[in-house]
Formats: C-alpha cells, structure tokens, sequence
C-alpha cells in the first residue's frame, strides 16, 4: 500500500482525469458512507452538497480538505476544528467570467426578448443598449473580478474596479490599475449602468446591496450577480425590477435553488442561470491540476495552495 492516501467523490470523469498517480493510493468516498480508510492525506469532498457531510470527517485524520468550489461560506459550521481546507481558486475563474459577460451581452441586448419572439415566430425590432460605451462597476477584484475584466477588454467599456480594501494593483495585462474600497461603494453606484458582482460571501458583503444601495443605481442600470446570491437583498431588487427600473442577470439567487414561484421567474427584465458559473467543461482540467499540484506539495513538504481554513503546521 502507498504512502501517501488520496481520496476522491465520485463526481463524473474526476477519478478517470487523475489517472494513476506513482506513490498514491486513490480511493473513493462521498463522505456518506463510513471512511475506507482511518488516515488520508487529501481529502477531495463531492462538488455539488458535501459542506453538511464535512462533519462525518470527525472520525478520520486528513492532513488537507481540498475543496472544489472557490467560496467556502458556511463550511466553518461543519468542519471539525482541526482540519484545514483549501478552496478551488484556480478552477473556477475562466467559466464564472465566461458567463459573467455572457449574462452581461445577453442583458443588454436583448437576446432573452428575441429568444421569446422566436419561439412565437414574432418579427419585433427593438433597440437595446450596446454594451460598448458602458460604465461598468466591477464588485470583487480577486480572481474572478480580474477575469472578468480581462474578457471585458475588447468590449469597449469603461471600468471602476472596487474590492474590499482600496489599493493599486496590477490586472491580468500586466497594466496597474486603481481598486477602490468598499466605503466608497455609495459614491460610485450613481455612475454605474452595468454593475457585475463577483465578491465572495461574508458577514461585511451579506446584504451589501440592499435598498438603498440599488436605490442608488440610475434608471435602467443592469446588475449582474455571479458572486453569492445573498450579497443582494432580494425582496429590494425584485421592488426594483418589478418596478421597472433595474434589469438584473443572475447566476446565484437567495435562496438557492430559487424555487419555482419565486417571482424573480415571471419578471421579463431578469435573467437568471441556476448557479452555472463554474460548472463547464473547463473545471475538470483545472481541477485535476490542482489536485495533482497540492499532492506534489504536501510530498516535498511545501505549504499547500490557497488555504482558507485552518492553520497549516507542518
């Protein structure tokens, strides 16, 4: 048996992407079941609903809980206290900007209204706005909010980037680029006609756009909102959108799964994606080289990559 114990959720094609690894026994576990061995090395739990089953980690050693989503919200009230656990940064960023912008295009011009007329086989010409000319307000710089930009550049826009502290930093093209803070938030919103928000969730982000906040935007302002979906307050926005006056595209929802007669569904100015931002076929390489650069770490005795809960010791 090998020295070193990986253990694998059975998400479709991951252990297929790994492949064999020299010197690593691989096993699979969705942490519903009990623990096929005592002691692992690395523990990758299942993308899609394991922060509840992080508890029945209580009864095995791990050295690293490798994450598989980059937000981590909630995962403190399950993981007993003595692991640490890396999230997926790295993985998720080109998809989630992918759609961001994807969500922003089909906002703006219209394409939601022309899919309807399709189906109907109705010819209707409407002018929507360009996205070109547009005042973007980029809500989160880490690696999402960087990609997003990135793909934004050949679109013409005008960008304020804002994040949580206010610094000068450089952006994927090597250019050096004011981030503003988030106490300057209320002075930027009035100027923002596509505001895209890409922060993660925390106590200072929960319900960080709430009336007043979206009150601030101007008339027929866009808010895009690949991030968390409670970083919005969703009973403001839908007296927004319902009103008329914002449109809203967004990939996570509060609550979520949005549930069928949320009236966020019958608002014809709101688009929404069921939380597919990271989910594409770009995630299962990326994942798979993280995985594998996190093993060739812990082997040569180096810090993990992008640990966020815990303390490494070792």
């Amino acid at each position: 048996m090998s020295d070193f114990v990986l253990s694998l959720p059975t998400d479709p094609g991951l252990r297929e992407a790994i492949g064999e690894i020299d010197g690593v026994d691989i096993v699979e576990w969705d942490l519903d079941t009990p623990a096929p061995r005592e002691r692992f090395d690395i523990v990758v739990p299942p993308y899609w609903g394991s922060a509840r089953m992080l508890a029945n980690l209580d009864a095995v050693e791990a050295r690293l809980v490798q994450w598989q989503s980059i937000g981590y919200n909630g995962v403190d009230k399950y993981l007993p206290s003595r692991f640490v656990l890396a999230n997926a940064t790295t993985v998720h960023e080109a998809s989630t900007a992918e759609l961001a912008v994807g969500l922003t295009l089909a906002a703006q011009r219209g394409l939601p209204r022309f899919i309807r007329d399709g189906l109907e086989g109705k010819w209707d010409l409407v002018s929507f706005p360009s996205l070109a000319d547009r005042r973007v307000l980029l809500v989160g710089f880490g690696g999402v909010g960087k990609a997003i930009e990135a793909r934004l550049a050949g679109f013409e826009t005008h960008i304020t980037r804002l994040a949580r502290t206010a610094r000068d930093e450089l952006n994927l093209a090597g250019e050096l680029v004011h981030v503003h803070g988030l106490g300057e938030l209320h002075e930027l919103l009035p100027e923002a006609e596509v505001l895209i928000l890409g922060l993660p969730l925390s106590p200072e982000t929960k319900g960080l756009f709430d009336a007043a906040a979206l009150a601030a935007l101007p008339d027929g302002a866009l808010v895009v909102n690949v991030g968390r979906g409670p970083l919005i307050d969703t009973d403001a926005l839908v007296a927004e959108l319902t009103a008329g006056r914002l449109r809203a595209a967004l990939d996570v929802t509060a609550p979520e799964p949005l549930p069928a007669d949320h009236p966020l569904w019958s608002l014809p100015n709101a688009l929404i994606t069921p939380h597919a931002g990271g989910d594409s076929s770009a995630m299962l390489p990326r994942m798979v080289d993280l995985i594998r650069r996190q093993i060739e770490r812990l082997r040569a005795g180096q810090h993990p990559e992008n640990t966020v809960v815990g303390e490494w010791t070792e």
